[in-house]
């Protein structure tokens, strides 16, 4: 299912930022933002602003993708621990298949996700990749 050109413009500010929400009254972090929060029930809920670096904890390495993605296998799928704590799934890029490990410091990209279609929609967003050390 192809998604509406104006849905794609109504997520875009949560496809570019890693916009997530906290619970004001227990402190409980959450990505994506939720209404409710499961520890502690309440409502309050605000919007934050989640960090753009943190920890690969798990990773996957896809060799057989859909139609869409065949085209960039393989390709590494990964969780991502922000700083926060919140857990991310996400790509990720610019490193090597033979040099990818646990607990390497990573951090968020802008890039093209997919196209749809021949003549669809290009949908970008975010990606990760191993956080650079200045020398």
């Amino acid at each position: 299912m192809i998604p509406s050109v104006p849905r794609v413009w109504r997520e875009i500010r949560y496809r570019y930022r890693l916009i997530g929400c906290k619970c004001t009254d227990c402190g409980a972090v959450y990505f994506p933002p939720r209404p409710l929060c499961i520890k502690c029930g309440s409502r309050k809920m605000k919007e934050l602003k989640l960090s753009e670096d943190g920890v690969l904890i798990n990773y996957t390495i896809i060799h057989y993708a859909s139609r869409e993605f065949k085209y960039q296998t393989p390709f590494i799928v990964g969780v991502v621990k922000l700083r926060e704590g919140v857990k991310v799934l996400a790509q990720i890029v610019d490193v090597d298949l033979s040099e990818i490990k646990e607990g390497i410091e990573v951090e968020a990209v802008f890039r093209k996700l997919r196209e749809q279609g021949e003549q669809g929609i290009i949908e970008y967003g975010l990606k990760f990749r191993p956080k650079i050390k200045p020398k």
